[in-house]
């Protein structure tokens, strides 16, 4: 794969994330409590633990669940409350690209979008075919997303939220389970978008460049600051459990 620069003389998308109060329970579990972030920075990173309610963040970023309580705007518009703005405010991409393409071929998929936000189908395809020709994959449009790797439909989802022009792009770990050469392609595809990013992960390497590191810890927030800062405290922590955790079965 090749990487993918912006569009010549392409400005940066306006991008302002206000979240205020946020409270959600599942199953009688407390999994985000008064959750308060500003965010204007362009590259973002949000750590934390399996189960810690960095996942659910991120649905509520892109107004995909409710909060019991709180809200979450990004320039202004309510995501949950405004569907059609939210769609152009903020795209998402999964960790399991199968969880999210719902069309049988590459141009239905990426014309879907389009075709939400009110285009035309003409518009639409015709919009999905210059995306798919902007990273060099026109020969996809009529593809059969099915015979796809893991690796490219991740590029079919990431090319679908990017056809919608988002401000920002939630990460949700996408690069769970990819080897090696498909996560640096898809790296270097990310390093050359316009919109914001705000990237969720396990992993502090994956982030360790951003402009600001989020540490969700059991619902709240721990720490919010710089990367080595932030990811330096985290790493001690991580490696002071699994320390603890080994020693328990000695």
């Amino acid at each position: 794969m090749t990487t993918v620069a912006p569009p010549t003389g392409a400005a940066q998308v306006p991008f302002r994330l206000d979240i205020a109060g946020l409270n959600l329970s599942l199953g009688g579990r407390q999994v985000l409590s008064d959750v308060a972030l500003n965010v204007t920075e362009r590259r973002v990173g949000i750590v934390g633990r399996n189960g810690s309610g960095k996942s659910t963040l991120a649905r509520l970023m892109a107004g995909l669940i409710a909060p019991d309580a709180g809200r979450v705007q990004i320039n202004g518009i309510d995501v949950l409350k405004d569907r059609r703005g939210a769609l152009r405010a903020v795209g998402i991409l999964f960790q399991n690209p199968d969880h999210q393409i719902i069309f049988p071929t590459v141009e239905e998929e990426l014309s879907f979008g389009l075709r939400q936000l009110g285009q035309s189908k003409r518009a639409a395809r015709d919009g999905a075919r210059t995306m798919l020709a902007r990273f060099d994959r026109l020969d996809w449009a009529e593809r059969a997303v099915a015979t796809l790797s893991q690796g490219q439909r991740h590029l079919v989802c990431l090319m679908a939220v990017l056809a919608m022009e988002p401000s920002v792009i939630v990460l949700d770990e996408p690069f769970s389970g990819l080897d090696i050469p498909t996560t640096r392609a898809l790296h270097h595809h990310l390093a050359g978008i316009t919109p914001a990013l705000i990237h969720i992960t396990h992993d502090p390497a994956a982030i360790a460049g951003y402009d600001r590191v989020i540490w969700i810890d059991e619902g709240s927030v721990r720490a919010d600051g710089p990367p080595g800062s932030v990811l330096g405290t985290f790493t001690t922590e991580m490696t002071r459990i699994a320390e603890e955790g080994a020693s328990c079965l000695l």
